[in-house]
């Protein structure tokens, strides 16, 4: 059944990418930058609101993982977010959006922040570094931002939730929000002992998602994260949590409720 899947999803991504045309916004840019902690190159989307150019104003960041997925159908792998067309018909509340291409074969590296026995990675740490040390700093030169971590959010879904929701509490100084969807909890338990062992700011909010279609663990996982999260003295003011019937682990979940994250967070 697993080999069927994965024949199907292999199927889905070759037409996928023999049928599907650029879909991204034209407020969308992209460039490339030295990426040191990771020994590598990234390359970086860059959505910038609809008034940007026509105002003064400095705008929160939301920075966002697997950008391939994020903005167009024709680098998507199964489906694109839309981030940019829901971006697109604001006219208040706008923010810039980051989005960080994930490396490939070394995405599980880069969004895992502890190595599994199995599965590998473990180097979420750097992965983090660059975006807050070296990424960020650049972001916050080039373009006119709102740089402390109540304006700056960190977003994405699976091993990008896993890794978002780390960032804010390993980081608060510099993540203040972080929009988790489907969070692969399961590779990285120590999550839970880290997160028992630290202080929990009253300022750090999260935005938690997944459906009930994404395998037996990721709805328990995720309850048990929270019930840990309130007894760290998290509030209810600083979380919520859907749970979505019939939500299957995709880009289809994720798109279709990421307007309501953008919402929450922003």
């Amino acid at each position: 059944m697993k080999l069927k899947y994965l024949y199907l999803l292999i199927l889905a991504f070759i037409a996928n990418k023999t049928t599907a045309q650029s879909t991204a916004s034209q407020r969308v840019t992209k460039f490339t930058i030295a990426a040191p902690q990771l020994n590598s190159v990234k390359t970086i989307w860059v959505y910038l609101p609809t008034n940007y150019k026509n105002s003064e104003n400095s705008y929160p960041v939301i920075y966002m993982h697997d950008a391939q997925n994020l903005f167009d159908a024709e680098t998507s792998f199964v489906g694109e977010w839309k981030v940019d067309e829901y971006m697109d018909t604001l006219t208040a509340d706008q923010s810039i959006i980051i989005g960080i291409e994930h490396g490939n074969a070394k995405r599980t590296d880069e969004l895992t922040p502890y190595t599994h026995e199995k599965h590998g990675g473990g180097k979420g740490d750097a992965y983090l570094s660059f975006i807050k040390n070296t990424l960020k700093s650049h972001i916050d030169k080039t373009y006119r931002t709102q740089p402390d971590a109540e304006h700056t959010t960190i977003f994405g879904s699976s091993l990008g939730g896993l890794i978002s929701f780390y960032a804010v509490i390993k980081y608060p100084e510099t993540f203040g929000k972080a929009g988790v969807f489907s969070p692969s909890f399961w590779i990285n338990p120590e999550i839970f002992d880290f997160v028992e062992a630290t202080q929990i700011p009253e300022t750090s909010k999260f935005y938690f998602l997944a459906g009930t279609d994404e395998g037996d663990t990721m709805i328990p996982k995720l309850e048990e994260m929270i019930k840990l999260l309130q007894s760290k003295g998290v509030n209810e003011s600083q979380f919520e949590s859907h749970h979505i019937e019939g939500g299957q682990h995709n880009e289809k979940l994720w798109a279709t409720h990421f307007e309501q994250a953008y919402k929450w967070l922003n």
